[in-house]
Parts: structure tokens; sequence; C-alpha cells
């Protein structure tokens, strides 16, 4: 059974969240607050992390920057600020979606099942075969690691998806929406701002000079493009 932490310093949301979780058949766990939610995402094995914003202690940002660092697994972002830059940086932090309050419990149960069911998907493909080299840059499908000049270097688990389907479409031009449907798959259920945020986390990590990019090219009007 698929194990869900709310880190949420409102006890009635957060038992409100545990509840309708549960009766979908998950299972949860609740923090309260920043730190607490930090030392037992990294301590115990959760699937997906539902995280609120303002929480005491440690903010929402500080919390996902920090977890991120440590787990792969979906983070889900919730806040009532409906500010566009509150949703890129937390897409830039590594937030696989963001929810904005108030929601409905069917909405808040749809999107845990959606991403933990395509974190599913895209762990089991694995095959050994499945390596691209470019021009210094390996990257493995089936251990999820990709090399520069033989350094690993570390991507979020949205990170590395993006890059793998843009790589094995070499000198294929992707529209943002194309992107956003194929790696986030969940429609008009998130923002497609996050696929402009992982593009530029790419480049910081494999382009030499992210301002003059080598491997991920935007096509003005159109899209982005890896060169094979």
């Amino acid at each position: 059974m698929k194990k869900v932490l709310i880190i949420e310093d409102d006890v009635s949301i957060a038992e409100l969240e545990r509840d309708y979780l549960e009766i979908n058949g998950l299972t949860a766990e609740i923090a309260l607050t920043g730190d607490t939610g930090l030392q037992k995402a990294c301590s115990e094995p959760f699937d997906l992390v539902l995280l609120d914003l303002m929480l005491p202690h440690m903010d929402g940002f500080e919390l996902c920057k920090k977890l991120r660092q440590e787990k792969d697994i979906p983070i889900l972002m919730v806040s009532a600020k409906k500010d566009d830059i509150d949703k890129i940086r937390g897409f830039g932090l590594g937030a696989d979606d963001f929810i904005v309050k108030p929601f409905s419990p069917g909405e808040l149960v749809a999107r845990v099942k959606a991403h933990l069911a395509r974190y599913d998907r895209l762990s089991k493909r694995e095959n050994p075969a499945d390596e691209i080299h470019i021009r210094g840059l390996h990257i493995k499908k089936a251990s999820r690691q990709v090399l520069m000049n033989e350094r690993e270097v570390i991507f979020t688990a949205k990170e590395f998806d993006l890059l793998f389907f843009l790589a094995v479409n070499p000198n294929h031009v992707f529209s943002k929406e194309h992107l956003f449907e194929s790696i986030w798959g969940l429609d008009s259920m998130g923002d497609i701002a996050t696929v402009t945020v992982h593009i530029r986390k790419l480049r910081e990590k494999i382009e030499i000079d992210p301002s003059n990019p080598q491997y991920i090219e935007t096509i003005w009007g159109a899209g982005y493009r890896f060169r094979g």
C-alpha cells in the first residue's frame, strides 16, 4: 500500500487530507512542522509528500529544496497562494505539482494517485540496453544516472524524465504543451510553466554555457529540440 507524508500545520486540514487518502486505499502520516516533516521524509519510506508552503520552523520552499537533495519521490506543494511566481519557484526547487487551496478532496486524491502511478511506470521501465551517449553526455535509463564526461550529475525524477525523453528523440522539436503532457501526464492538472523551469535546470546541469546551449536548443515560437 502506498504511503503518503502530509506536512501541514493546520491539524484539521491535515486530518481531512489523511482521511480522504485512506478512504481511497492509501496510508498517510502527518507532520505539523517543517523540520519534523523533513526528518520523517528522509528517515522513513514514503512514496509521496504532500507539502504545505506555510509551515513553522521551515517553510515549504526550503523543505522542498532539502528534501529533493535526498529523495526523488513525487512532491506536491499545497498553498492558498495563486501567484505564478510561487508556482515557478516551487517547480524550480523540484516540486512535481502545485495545488491551490481550496481544492476538492476528489482533486487531491486524483492528483496524488496520478503522480504515484506515473512514478511507478517510470521506475519500472528498466532496460539495460537503453543508454544514450552524445558528446560527453551519458544517460543510463536503467539506473537513472547521468554522467557528464564520466562525472555523475544529480537530477530530480522529473528532470531525468524530461532529459531522457528529449535525448531519445534527437533533432525533433517538441512544444511546451507536448512535453508537459508527455512527462507530467496531467493535462490541465498542473502548470505548463514547469516545462520552462525544468529546461533551465537541465541546461544549468549539462551545458558548459547555459545561455548558449549545445544540447537543448530553444526553437522560438515552436518549443525545444535536443541536438543529436
